[in-house]
């Protein structure tokens, strides 16, 4: 896979702008649970992700972490160059929740590149936009949706991700997604079995009534 099939606005660059960015460009190896970027780090740059699975949240000042959005091939995430990025005031951390290769644009290049070319500034107003949508979307779900509806659609957007009905995955990490504590979510889990919507095993939830769960979702 080559980086030109895969950032968007490739074709609408200058042949000096693509030469600019394939010279900075960075190809990174990432292991599973490694921290990309939070807020104290430096400016990470651009990432593009090649494949794998990152995950961006916010950490709370107790400690409680929520999951804002996840990213997968092909995704970029404009956050790690916030830098740039002068209105952004909350600090973000980004890791891999799988091994994940990436492409990093440095936050020098490309901000050389947006500051020239038009399609760039315009594609990174949308990218950011559409960040502050899933934030927003957070938000609503934080302040509006009960618990067992958020924990019931995690368990199926996590089932979607995966391809599977067993999901290898523990109170505590669910928890951490949805900045909650442990034993609420073992609480709800509890209900779900007791439901006959998912089966409970250590490390694993299982699903087994499907149609049920999206009722709860």
């Amino acid at each position: 896979m080559e980086f030109q099939n895969c950032f968007p606005i490739w074709d609408k660059l200058s042949k000096a702008q693509q030469d600019c960015i394939l010279a900075g460009l960075i190809s990174r190896q990432i292991k599973r649970g490694t921290v990309i970027y939070n807020g104290s780090m430096d400016c990470a740059g651009l990432l593009l992700v090649r494949s794998g699975q990152l995950r961006a949240y916010i950490l709370s000042d107790e400690g409680r972490e929520v999951t804002i959005y996840r990213l997968f091939d092909r995704d970029i995430c404009l956050f790690s160059a916030s830098c740039m990025l002068r209105s952004i005031q909350f600090d973000i951390t980004i890791e891999a929740e799988k091994d994940t290769d990436v492409w990093v644009i440095p936050a020098e290049v490309y901000r050389k590149v947006m500051e020239e070319s038009a399609p760039a500034a315009n594609y990174t107003n949308e990218l950011m936009a559409a960040r502050f949508s899933e934030v927003m979307w957070l938000v609503e779900q934080i302040m509006w949706k009960s618990m067992d509806r958020r924990v019931a659609a995690f368990l199926l957007n996590e089932s979607a991700i995966e391809g599977t009905e067993r999901l290898s995955i523990t109170h505590e990490i669910i928890a951490r997604h949805l900045g909650t504590h442990r034993e609420v979510v073992t609480r709800m889990l509890r209900y779900f079995q007791s439901e006959g919507m998912v089966k409970l095993s250590r490390g694993i939830v299982e699903i087994t009534d499907r149609g049920r769960l999206e009722g709860a979702g």
